[in-house]
């Protein structure tokens, strides 16, 4: 029943039933039949059908959280098992926010180095794509913010306050600052993340606050491509300290702290809750429980 309950879980998160098969490596026809089997054995419809998928039923929306536990669970048992056998090995899969992915060597490095036999695949996400891939088991841990927005029922360990500075170009407006009000930054020609991320979100939080508007000229997903255009000289953006700092620092560009207010907000590793952990999250945990510890979180 497992590799039914997977194929399954891998219908609900793809929500079509070709994509979902080629998710899983197997044919379409081998999905359909195993999700009809699932429902014979269970004794109950699991997917509304149709010409194609039209979602879960109450029932299918209850064996799917069921079946996210015994997967979760099984993979765990496999994963204690091995790591009883050979030590700590495998593939952590991590989702960040874009404005935490430079800080993340400061875990994955150390992590090697005591478990070198430990892989990493790191991808950027906004911080619902984080929570909703950990609760899909696409992934094993995320980097997101810890406090504006519900987080569900996960484990958190706090790694860093995100704080704001104005990057702009040497010789532009406000360039010669020692300090910029968000009101002031607000009157700016800006380059920003795009608005599905909670960064853009908590940006405009607190440009309204102090009584402007973003009105950005450039959005992207990407810090690279902000940075690479406040460089241009024609724009100003708005980054927390560690992202500016990690593209260096030429001379041409300035970074400002934004007050009015001075606002920080909480970064954190965030892991399914659940007990045991698998080997490779505890050990994850564990190392930025290490991080944190060496951080000054406000």
């Amino acid at each position: 029943m497992l590799d039914k309950l997977e194929f399954f879980i891998a219908l609900a998160n793809e929500k079509h039933f070709g994509r979902a098969a080629e998710e899983c490596g197997i044919s379409q026809p081998t999905l359909s039949a195993a999700i009809r089997q699932l429902e014979d054995q269970l004794g109950v419809m699991l997917v509304q059908r149709g010409s194609r998928f039209q979602g879960l039923t109450p029932e299918g929306q209850r064996v799917l959280e069921w079946a996210r536990r015994i997967v979760g669970d099984t993979r765990t048992m496999r994963e204690e098992m091995r790591a009883a056998r050979k030590g700590l090995s495998g593939h952590l899969r991590i989702a960040s926010i874009p404005t935490a992915l430079a800080m993340l060597p400061r875990i994955t490095t150390p992590f090697q180095e005591r478990h070198p036999d430990v892989t990493f695949s790191i991808v950027s996400r906004n911080s619902l794509q984080v929570l909703s891939m950990l609760e899909n088991l696409e992934i094993d841990a995320g980097v997101t913010y810890l406090e504006n927005e519900p987080l569900g029922r996960v484990t958190t360990v706090p790694l860093y306050a995100e704080r704001y500075n104005l990057i702009t170009a040497a010789g532009s407006p406000l360039s010669d600052r020692e300090t910029v009000t968000w009101h002031e930054v607000g009157n700016l020609r800006l380059c920003l993340l795009t608005a599905d991320m909670q960064n853009r979100r908590i940006i405009n939080r607190h440009l309204s606050e102090a009584g402007a508007t973003a009105h950005p000229s450039l959005e992207s997903g990407s810090m690279i491509v902000l940075f690479s255009h406040v460089r241009t000289g024609r724009w100003a953006s708005i980054m927390p300290r560690n992202v500016a700092e990690s593209f260096g620092f030429p001379a041409e560009i300035r970074m400002i702290p934004i007050v009015e207010p001075e606002a920080d907000h909480l970064v954190g590793l965030v892991a399914t809750h659940r007990e045991p952990f698998t080997p490779l999250v505890s050990a994850l945990l564990h190392e930025a429980r290490i991080l944190a510890e060496s951080e000054d979180l406000r």
